[in-house]
């Protein structure tokens, strides 16, 4: 979908188990896209949460996480791709399961790429909503199992933006079966952020970047 400036998407997940892939380009001009190295530097952080801002490889910011009742959305750890979807759950054909057919991240999301004009070389870097994952002291990526069922999380476009999501298994879930849980999606109006709002504030770097992408046309 592309996301009109200032309008908010909310995602919920009533079971509690979900993971949702999140692709995020500049709507009119896609080779501009979410950087995830700049976007947690320049906020000093390792995951998405209220008051933090997805930050574009040309220095603007595309979302705004202004509502967040999951506290956590990862940042790190990718997504997966058909071969690695086969080694977990097995051949899950369209012909033998049909719409529960086994899907991947990487597949949904070149799809979607190329209604936009966009393939495979415009992969980048993914946010996982609605899944935590932790560094342990040996490197080591850990996934952290289930958060409360009805967690929302909702993100304001500051310009208009392409937002390409996959509902796919996150590719550190343990669980042994393709069950990918329904997610709710919502979509609204709503204001400009204003000179204190909390993403605008939360870093200086913020600031700068909120500056730069207000005087976008």
């Amino acid at each position: 979908m592309v996301l009109p400036r200032h309008h908010r998407l909310t995602l919920t997940d009533p079971s509690g188990r979900a993971s949702v892939a999140l692709f995020a380009f500049r709507a009119d001009q896609p080779i501009e896209r979410y950087n995830m190295p700049d976007t947690l530097k320049a906020q000093h952080t390792a995951f998405l949460t209220v008051g933090r801002v997805l930050l574009s490889d040309m220095g603007h910011v595309l979302l705004s996480v202004v509502e967040d009742t999951c506290g956590w959305h990862d940042t790190l750890s990718g997504h997966q791709d058909a071969a690695e979807s086969r080694a977990r759950f097995g051949v899950g054909t369209y012909q033998a399961l049909r719409n529960r057919r086994h899907r991947n991240t990487r597949d949904n999301a070149v799809v979607e790429f190329a209604k936009h004009g966009l393939g495979l070389r415009d992969l980048h870097a993914n946010v996982n909503l609605f899944t935590k994952v932790v560094v342990g002291e040996d490197g080591a990526l850990g996934f952290v199992p289930g958060h409360a069922p009805g967690v929302a999380v909702t993100l304001r476009a500051e310009m208009p933006v392409l937002v390409v999501l996959s509902n796919t298994p996150h590719p550190l879930d343990p669980a042994p079966v393709y069950d990918p849980p329904a997610v709710e999606l919502t979509i609204a109006p709503g204001p400009p952020p204003g000179p204190d709002d909390p993403c605008r504030t939360k870093r200086p770097e913020n600031g700068r970047a909120f500056a730069k992408t207000e005087v976008l046309p």
